[in-house]
Parts: C-alpha cells; sequence; structure tokens
C-alpha cells in the first residue's frame, strides 16, 4: 500500500520539461533562461501574499534543480520522477537521501543483467550520500564574487574502536545470514536474483558488542573548515559542487559530494534579471520640469544621467555595461534606472502661492504643457461619444 500511495504522488507532479516550457533536447543556456523568466515571475518579492504564485515558483525551481544538474537529469530522462525522487531511495545510514532508483534496481537484477553494485571483499559497498548547504551572500559579492569559510559535517574514525565499531576486547563476526557475502540469493518465479542482505545491510559483518561512543559505526561525527570560492557572476539557485565532501561512503565506497546551493540578499537599491540591473531613481518636479543632471548609484560607483527637460515619470535610462558579467557571459550586463517624479508634499504658504502662479500660467498656454493630459481628454471624448 504504501509503494501505491507513492506512485500516485509521483504522478500528480508535471514533467519537469514541461514546468519550465523547454523541451527534452533544451541546452544549459536554454533551461536557464526558462528558469530565470519564471522565477523573475512567480517570485516571492514580487507576488505578496499570492499563495499560487509561491507553488509555481517552488514547482519552477524544483524543475531548474533537476535539470540543471548532469547526474539528476540523466536520472530523470531514463527512469522519470522515480530516479530522483529521494523517497524511492535506499542506501545505507540513511539522512540525508541515498542511491537511487538504478542502484536499488541494480541490487535486484543485477546478476541477470550484469548491473551488480561493485564489491569490495566480497561486501556491498555504497556511495555517500550528497549533502546540500544554503549560503547566502549580497549583490555586490554576487558580482565580484569572494572567498569564504564554511563549516560542514564531518566524519572522524573512533578513538575508541579505532573504526572497527565493535566494543573494545571484542571483534565483528560474519553475518549468519549472508554468510560475509552481504548478499543473499532469492528466487522470484524462474530467476534467482541478488539482494542486499536484510541483516548487515550489506557490510557482511555484524557487530554483538557495539563500541558505545560511535554506537557501532566506528566514526563519530564532527565539523571540518572548507575554503569555498564564489565565482563572479553567480545567480541565486546556482549551486557550487565540492567533490567528496558530503556524507561518508559504507563499506568503502566512495564519499558523496557536497553542493552549496546560492542565495542572494534582496538588495536595497537593485533589482536583478539575469546579467541586468534595475532601479527606480526618484527625482524632483523641478528636475523633471526644467531637466538637468543627477547621480545614480552602480556596482561601480555613481555614474551620471542627464535629464531632459519635461520628462515624465516611467522614463527608461540605459547604462550600458553597468550591470553584471555573469558566469557563462561574454559582455557585462545593463543596468536600467526607471524615473519616478516625486510631487512636493508639506508646501509652505509662500510655495502654495508660487504653484498657483504657476499653474494659472500654464493653463494660458493651453495643453501644450501637459501632453499626457491632451491625450487623455481626447480619449474620454471618444469613449463618452
Amino acid at each position: 500500500m504504501l509503494f501505491k500511495k507513492e506512485s500516485l504522488h509521483i504522478m500528480a507532479k508535471r514533467d519537469f520539461y514541461e514546468v519550465l516550457g523547454v523541451s527534452k533536447s533544451a541546452t544549459e543556456d536554454e533551461i536557464k533562461k526558462a528558469y530565470r523568466k519564471l522565477a523573475m515571475k512567480f517570485h516571492p518579492d514580487r507576488n505578496d501574499g499570492d499563495k499560487e504564485a509561491e507553488v509555481k515558483f517552488k514547482e519552477v525551481k524544483e524543475a531548474y534543480e533537476m535539470l540543471s544538474d548532469g547526474d539528476k537529469r540523466a536520472a530523470y530522462d531514463q527512469y522519470g520522477f522515480a530516479g530522483v525522487d529521494p523517497n524511492m531511495r535506499g542506501g545505507a545510514g540513511g539522512g540525508f537521501g541515498g542511491a537511487g532508483f538504478a542502484d536499488t534496481f541494480g541490487d535486484i537484477f543485477g546478476d541477470i543483467f550484469g548491473q551488480a553494485r561493485r564489491q569490495q571483499g566480497g561486501r556491498q559497498v555504497y556511495r555517500g550520500n550528497d549533502l546540500n548547504y544554503a549560503m547566502e551572500i549580497t549583490l555586490e559579492e554576487a558580482a565580484a564574487g569572494k572567498e569564504t569559510q564554511i563549516q560542514v559535517p564531518s566524519w572522524e574514525s573512533c578513538d575508541t574502536c579505532h573504526g572497527s565499531g565493535a566494543k573494545p576486547g571484542t571483534t565483528a563476526k560474519n553475518c549468519g545470514t549472508c554468510g560475509g557475502s552481504g548478499a543473499v540469493q532469492m528466487r522470484q518465479g524462474f530467476f534467482s536474483v541478488q539482494q542486499t542482505c536484510p541483516h548487515c545491510r550489506g557490510a557482511g559483518k555484524v557487530i554483538p558488542d557495539p563500541c558505545s561512543p560511535c554506537r557501532g559505526q566506528g566514526k563519530i561525527q564532527s565539523q571540518k573548515t572548507l575554503e569555498i570560492k564564489i565565482p563572479s557572476g553567480i545567480d541565486s539557485g546556482m549551486r557550487i559542487r565540492s567533490t567528496g565532501n558530503g556524507e561518508p561512503g559504507a563499506n568503502g565506497g566512495p564519499a558523496g559530494d557536497l553542493y552549496i546551493e546560492i542565495r542572494i540578499h534582496k538588495h536595497d537599491i537593485f533589482e536583478r534579471d539575469g546579467d541586468d540591473l534595475h532601479c527606480a531613481v526618484p527625482i524632483g518636479f523641478t528636475t523633471a520640469a526644467l531637466g538637468g543632471e543627477i547621480q545614480v548609484p552602480t556596482l561601480q560607483g555613481e555614474a551620471a544621467i542627464d535629464i531632459p527637460e519635461g520628462t515624465q515619470t516611467g522614463k527608461q535610462f540605459r547604462l550600458r555595461g553597468k550591470g553584471i558579467k555573469g558566469i557563462r557571459s561574454s559582455f557585462q550586463g545593463d543596468l536600467y534606472c526607471h524615473i519616478t517624479v516625486e510631487t512636493p508634499v508639506k508646501l509652505t504658504e509662500h510655495q502654495r502661492k508660487i504653484l498657483k502662479e504657476l499653474d494659472e500660467s500654464l493653463k494660458k498656454g493651453g495643453m501644450k504643457h501637459s501632453p499626457n493630459e491632451k491625450g487623455w481628454t481626447e480619449k474620454l471624448k471618444t469613449f463618452f461619444n
């Protein structure tokens, strides 16, 4: 019954390629561009309180995480959701994932099709689980890159049992179920198939008196410090792979990998869109009317913009090369400044008098001073007539 429930859950999910709107032959760049577009559209910061957008953002993020990873994409292409769903995984130790769909079925049909899991000394060996680490950085750090240190779980040989897992003065014994091979033969219809021994879990050994400090594992968890280099131009959702720094393998198997997922803090001024940056620039009523030069911030320092006379709210200025140079980009992105004209507030009586005089003067000139209002008035006449 548990297997049936899980199958229903998998079938309810949308195809990852369909979620991103790309074909199965899509390149890495095409997948990345599709993800960026959809992530910007459904990001929680742009859809405050919209639960549907939040669900779609998570769906898009999951699809990108699977298809941007070569190993996971290959597993998904071959086995579908079962190849990447952690609920379909097994392996020694558990906790952070484990063996995938292909490994599981390799145990069952290995002897028939010649795909048995690699063995060492007659025992089943398992690759360690991968670990995930979320790292938050600033936009400035993402643009320039940085070197930093992180602490991740590590495992050291137990000093008490010296890695044997057995209580001092005792030793591990061959498993009575599999005879020390780590596997058992089972018959299924006309076939004789091999499975991992359920008693020793493929180790081939059992420990009657386990070591107390390590609880029979032969290793104790600790912390280790890693030097991490974040490349310039990295974006939210991208991951850095640190080979061999995941969980250790079982029975002499290789260690898993560590995946560092980058998350960029929301910036006070800039909003990133791929390699381009956007920012809202408020200007005064007088500057908008008369024009002038203003200073705007960029990641490289201040830059000047010439505001033409009669600038309206919504006017956009493009500063070439003032964006971010992405990891796979050949050129620097641009900065787009979106103008917002501020209406004066908290006026004094003298200022009110000046504005009223200005308003009267403008009205004498007709609609030529208010091009948008003129167009709006004509549209209203057409609508009501």
